[in-house]
């Protein structure tokens, strides 16, 4: 990934002032913005472009954030979103989050937070990809850190960035009870202010993509009123 400095930001927001308000303040920090006010338009500059980070509204004239991250998914994986919008409550958040947010931040926002956001998440999805060993594995189950890919018996499993660093942190630390904090420390860093759901919603979306029955974890174990346990076979 390029350094901060050449980073690229698609903001999509339909209010002219938020959305001129957030690319001065990226702008500032070395960021290359580009800008969207419709769903539409999002999915063309994306398409021609291909930013690092999207930060993308939800209320938006024609399609809504939540289309617009699917599509977004559906073409990359890797690429990271950060919802910014003023529907804040739980079920949005967990809604976003599900498929396939890499953060939400409710407004109104300080700027130099949701800055301060983009460049940690950044820090941490470059920090996972440098590959200290190359593969970590578990039975069927093979990450590669080079290629930045996960494995099950062969077959690709498609991640998104949290996902692959949450995956990471797993084979990291296997048969170790980890609580919610612990995970969200190691996976979204200290620094990250969020809802301990976010843990589950992703924990959630790794077992539908890794377990044969979701419902009944063989992989990821829940350790009751802590947090969760990857299980590694001999």
């Amino acid at each position: 990934m390029n350094t901060v400095e050449r980073n690229q930001v698609l903001i999509v927001e339909d209010d002219d002032n938020i959305r001129r308000f957030i690319s001065i303040n990226l702008t500032n920090n070395g960021f290359v913005v580009r800008e969207a006010a419709c769903g539409e338009k999002a999915l063309q500059s994306f398409e021609a472009n291909r930013p690092d980070v999207i930060v993308l509204d939800i209320m938006l004239p024609d399609l809504n954030g939540f289309e617009i991250c699917r599509k977004l998914r559906e073409q990359d994986p890797g690429v990271i979103i950060i919802f910014l919008t003023a529907r804040g409550q739980d079920l949005d958040k967990i809604n976003g989050l599900e498929i396939g947010a890499d953060d939400y931040i409710v407004k109104p926002f300080n700027p130099l937070e949701l800055v301060a956001r983009i460049k940690a998440i950044l820090r941490r999805t470059e920090t996972a990809l440098k590959p200290q060993r190359t593969i970590l594995q578990a039975g069927p189950i093979r990450l590669d850190l080079n290629s930045n890919k996960m494995f099950k018996h062969d077959d690709i499993i498609e991640l998104t960035p949290k996902e692959f660093q949450l995956m990471k942190t797993f084979l990291e630390h296997p048969d170790t009870a980890l609580s919610r904090n612990e995970l969200m420390n190691l996976v979204w860093g200290e620094d990250f202010i969020g809802d301990p759901k976010t843990v589950d919603v992703h924990v959630r979306k790794l077992r539908e993509k890794i377990e044969v029955d979701a419902s009944n974890p063989h992989w990821i174990e829940t350790v009751w009123g802590l947090g969760y346990r990857f299980r590694k076979d001999s």
